[in-house]
């Protein structure tokens, strides 16, 4: 049985290599060279000074990373903890920390989802709005503005 007095260890002690004994002489690194010193060895990809794998294949392919659009989606049931009658913006969203305040971009696409449901009247304004949400907020009397639109 076990009890607080009898408990045996669970973790298997480390064994302590290069201190004399069955381990000892070279420890396990052979002898002499690079891998054999402390701090030796090299990094991975590193082919002896051959010129590596990864920078002989060719560039391949195209990248949108640049060029992408960052959209930020929140639903219906997050802002149903507003009061009722407000105006909600961007930085509003962003103050009340319900959104993050993207670092990397500065513009941002926010967009309304129409999950959960909205009993408050509230003034929306964002870059683009689901169906479904359009339909919940004018539905519940408030209004949905476009913001930036093209």
């Amino acid at each position: 049985m076990f009890t607080l007095h009898n408990l045996e260890s669970v973790t298997k002690k480390r064994k302590r290599i290069g201190r004399g004994g069955s381990r000892g002489g070279q420890s396990g690194r052979g002898s002499k060279g690079q891998n054999a010193r402390s701090g030796g060895g090299v990094r991975p990809g590193f082919e002896g000074g051959q010129m590596p794998l990864h920078r002989r294949l060719p560039k391949r392919g195209f990248t949108n990373a640049r060029h992408a659009k960052f959209v930020v989606a929140i639903n219906l049931a997050r802002l149903e903890v507003l009061d009722d009658g407000m105006e909600v913006t961007k930085q509003l969203l962003i103050d009340r920390k319900m959104i993050k305040a993207q670092k990397s971009k500065s513009e941002f696409t926010l967009k309304i989802l129409g999950t959960g449901d909205l009993t408050k009247k509230l003034v929306i304004y964002a870059d683009a709005f689901s169906k479904s949400a359009s339909e919940s907020i004018t539905k519940a009397g408030g209004e949905a503005h476009l913001i930036g639109e093209r």
